[in-house]
């Protein structure tokens, strides 16, 4: 009888070759759905993994191999699928997720895509004349005419809106920003390094917690250009402090023949002081003040696609627009539809209706709790034995730097498992079918639905009731 160590080296010379497994069900399987090159990856990882230099002892025969490269397979299978770009639920009350691609779309957005700009489209073409027409037209007047602005620019991401902006008005030049102001953004988009790249020369003024109007006056010269003005987003500066306001920096800029630049952030097109959002800047009030150039994102309290959104006097957003540097950032026809739908929901005076990111910011709670109520008792009929559940008070949060001191409140619905630990039993849902990302807090994982489409509750009741065992 051969030993053990024979054994498995006999098994070891019977794994099956790639291409029998490539030929098996399993692998026609995977070959249909992902391709021939990530079903050949995946075969030749699944078959090195029993292969390995030291085999254990239970694995002696080659049905037992099969069965493990198999496992293997499928293990390799699910890890590719929760790698891929998918929707997933976001039950953790945080409005502007970065990491969950930050605002859902309007429904008239997703249908402005999907009608007008997932085949041809006018993207670039005037179709009155036949002749070429300016990108983006349509949406850059509703853009201007939003925020009292002489002209609108639409680009890829707010911070190549900054960059561009600066490259066009002021390389070579001094751009003069409060020290109170070089703040980082998120992301290690810091406001020094794209001064540093756009080939402008920064001059600090002022202090962290006070810039008087002096400090800029005074560092006014010949190479200045530029006079920035930063929104600071997701940051507070408190107690002994002091800035000039907007008009009084438009006022000098004007004096002195100098660019008002104002880096706005999340860019509120309508006033959100009723959800505590007073401090951010309204683009049109911006306008009014006197900035000559308003940059913003597309994709926060706009509740649009990722874009960076430039408004302000014509003279300026054309010389930017003519810039070589706008053609590598400028947006494609996706955003133009999206962008231009989610502008047109302000303009009818629709926003809160039709846009999910300010319907989610409106929403009081007594509607949260109401909601919640209802979803407690499913949890509590379908799966009484497997999870426990109450309803508690707590907060949302807007998220994206917008608001950072602002609380929601609403009712969290607080789960735990019979079997499984906070942590495990909110990765059983991160990992679930349709991803359910929720939060934890003193042992109990937290469902916020404010941030749920009601649509979406009965997939949160199917999977707690799928979740048994840990």
């Amino acid at each position: 009888m051969a030993s053990g160590a024979e054994q498995i080296k006999q098994a070891m010379s019977a794994i099956p070759s790639v291409d029998s497994i490539l030929g098996s069900p399993i692998g026609i399987e995977i070959e249909r759905s992902l391709g021939r090159a990530t079903a050949l990856r995946l075969i030749r990882e699944a078959v090195d993994s029993v292969r390995g230099p030291r085999p254990t002892q239970d694995v002696v025969s080659r049905d037992e191999i099969v069965l493990s490269i198999e496992g293997k397979l499928r293990s390799l299978i699910d890890e590719n699928d929760r790698n891929r770009l998918q929707r997933v639920i976001n039950a953790t009350g945080v409005i502007i997720h970065t990491n969950l691609g930050r605002s859902s779309l309007s429904a008239k957005a997703v249908e402005a895509i999907v009608r007008h700009a997932s085949g041809y489209c006018n993207v670039e073409l005037d179709l009155e004349t036949g002749e070429r027409g300016r990108r983006g037209a349509a949406a850059e007047k509703v853009l201007a005419e939003l925020t009292g602005a002489e002209d609108g620019l639409i680009v890829n991401n707010c911070a190549a809106a900054a960059l561009l902006v600066l490259s066009a008005i002021a390389k070579g030049g001094e751009v003069l920003v409060s020290r109170g102001e070089l703040v980082e953004i998120g992301g290690d988009f810091r406001i020094p390094d794209v001064l540093e790249q756009s080939g402008c020369t920064l001059r600090e003024v002022g202090t962290t917690n006070r810039t008087k109007l002096v400090d800029y006056e005074r560092a006014i010269n010949d190479q200045t250009k530029v006079i920035l003005h930063v929104h600071p987003s997701n940051f507070r500066i408190s107690g002994f402090t002091e800035s000039p306001g907007l008009d009084e920096l438009a006022d000098l800029a004007r004096r002195n023949r100098l660019i008002l630049l104002e880096d706005a952030g999340s860019g509120a097109l309508i006033d959100l002081s009723g959800f505590g959002l007073g401090e951010e800047p309204v683009i049109s009030r911006c306008v009014a003040s006197g900035a000559d150039v308003v940059v913003f994102s597309g994709d926060k309290l706009v509740g649009g696609v990722q874009a960076g959104l430039i408004v302000g006097r014509r003279e300026s957003i054309s010389k930017i627009r003519r810039h070589p540097l706008y053609r590598a950032v400028r947006a494609d026809k996706i955003v133009y539809a999206a962008i231009e739908a989610t502008l047109n929901s302000f303009a009818r005076g629709s926003a809160f209706v039709e846009i999910p990111t300010l319907r989610m910011l409106s929403k009081t709670y007594d509607e949260i709790s109401e909601r919640a109520t209802r979803l407690v008792e499913g949890i509590h009929v379908t799966n009484p034995e497997h999870v426990t559940v109450e309803m508690v008070p707590g907060f949302s949060a807007i998220g994206g730097g917008a608001g950072t001191d602002v609380k929601l409140p609403t009712a969290l619905i607080a789960l735990s498992h019979n079997s499984l630990s906070a942590d495990e039993l909110a990765a059983a849902l991160r990992l679930s079918q349709t991803p359910i990302l929720a939060r934890i807090n003193e042992g109990r994982v937290l469902i916020d639905l404010r941030t749920v489409n009601e649509s979406d509750d009965e997939i949160i009741l199917s999977t707690l009731k799928q979740i048994r065992v840990g």
